[in-house]
C-alpha cells in the first residue's frame, strides 16, 4: 500500500456538487469526500458496515452507500443529523446500493446508542473536532473591496455540551470514550481509521495525532498504518494549493517573524485494528476493565 494517497486532485466543492444536498457547505468542518471513500474502499468489501460516530453531515456514510456499504453515525448536533439523513436519501435517488442510518445523540454512548450493531462494524471511520469554530467561509478585502475580512459558516456548534467546545485535556478524555465504544462496535479483526492533524493554538502546534495514535491502543486497538491524506493536487510537477485564506495568512505572519510555519497541505490517516482475539479469551472491554482497575 502507498503511504500518499492523491485525495486532494480536485476542491471539496467540486467533489461534493451534485453528490451532496447543496446545505452541505454550511458545515465548516466535512471530511473530504475522496479521503472517505480512499479509505472505506481499502479497508472494506461491498456489503460490510461503515461506522462514523461522529458523522457530521454524513460524508463517510454517503460515500459508503456509493460503494455498497452500509453505514450508521452518531452526531451530537441535530442539524447536521438532519443533513446526512438529507445526504443519505440523495445518494439513494441517485442509485447508491448501501443502507444507512444516523442517530443524533452523545457518541460517548455509542455502545448504547447502536446496540444491535455491536461485533458487526467491518470499519470504523471518523476524525475529532479541533474546535467550535473553524476557518468556514471567507471573503478578504481583495474579493469585496471592503476593508476587513468577513466569514460565514464558521460555526458548527454553540452547544457548550459539545466535545468540540472543550479544552485539550477534556477533548481527549471524550474521545478516548469514544472510540472505547466503537472498538465494542467492531467485529474482530475490524478496522478504526482516523483522520486528525496537528493545529496551532497561540502559535504552539499540538500534536494531535500522537494523542489520537495513544488514545487508540488505550482502547485496545493495534496500530496499522499511517498514511498520507493529500489535501493539495498534484500536477505539472508541483504542488496545487488549496490551503485557506487563514492557513496562508498565518503561514505569512510567521515568516515574517522569523518563523518557518507552513500551511497544512494533508491529513494523517491513523489506521487501527481490533485484534482477532482466539477462542476462548475475555473480551477487549473486559481487559480494559482490568487495567482501569490496576
Amino acid at each position: 500500500m502507498t503511504s500518499v494517497w492523491a485525495t486532494g486532485q480536485r476542491p471539496s466543492r467540486v467533489q461534493r456538487k451534485g453528490r451532496y444536498v447543496p446545505e452541505s457547505m454550511r458545515h465548516p468542518a466535512k471530511m473530504l469526500p475522496s479521503i472517505a471513500a480512499c479509505v472505506i474502499g481499502t479497508y472494506t468489501r461491498p456489503g460490510e458496515l461503515v461506522v462514523d460516530p461522529m458523522c457530521g453531515i454524513g460524508t463517510t456514510l454517503v460515500e459508503a452507500v456509493h460503494l455498497g456499504r452500509h453505514a450508521a453515525g452518531v452526531e451530537f448536533e441535530e442539524r447536521w443529523a438532519r443533513l446526512a439523513v438529507a445526504n443519505l436519501g440523495h445518494a439513494r435517488k441517485q442509485g447508491a446500493s448501501g443502507f444507512g442510518q444516523v442517530v443524533a445523540g452523545d457518541s460517548k454512548n455509542i455502545a448504547r446508542l447502536l446496540p444491535d450493531l455491536a461485533g458487526r462494524a467491518a470499519l470504523v471511520l471518523t476524525s475529532p473536532p479541533y474546535g467550535a469554530a473553524t476557518h468556514g467561509h471567507v471573503r478578504s478585502t481583495r474579493d469585496t473591496g471592503e476593508s476587513g475580512v468577513r466569514k460565514w459558516n464558521h460555526h458548527y456548534s454553540h452547544d457548550r455540551a459539545n466535545l468540540a467546545h472543550q479544552q485539550l485535556p477534556a477533548l481527549l478524555e471524550g474521545f478516548g470514550r469514544i472510540l472505547a465504544g466503537c472498538v465494542d462496535l467492531l467485529r474482530p479483526g475490524g478496522f478504526a481509521a482516523i483522520t486528525v492533524r496537528p493545529y496551532r493554538v497561540h502559535g504552539e502546534l499540538i500534536d494531535l495525532p500522537g494523542h489520537v495514535h495513544h488514545l487508540a491502543e488505550e482502547a485496545g486497538l493495534v496500530f496499522v498504518d499511517r498514511i498520507v491524506c493529500l489535501l493539495c493536487g498534484l500536477g505539472d510537477g508541483r504542488l496545487l494549493n488549496r490551503a485557506s485564506f487563514f492557513q496562508l495568512h498565518e503561514a505569512r505572519k510567521g515568516w515574517a517573524r522569523g518563523l518557518p510555519i507552513h500551511a497544512v497541505a494533508h491529513e494523517d490517516l491513523l489506521v487501527f485494528r481490533r485484534p482477532q482475539l482466539p477462542a476462548g479469551s475475555r473480551k477487549l472491554k473486559d481487559l480494559r476493565a482490568e487495567r482501569e482497575l490496576e
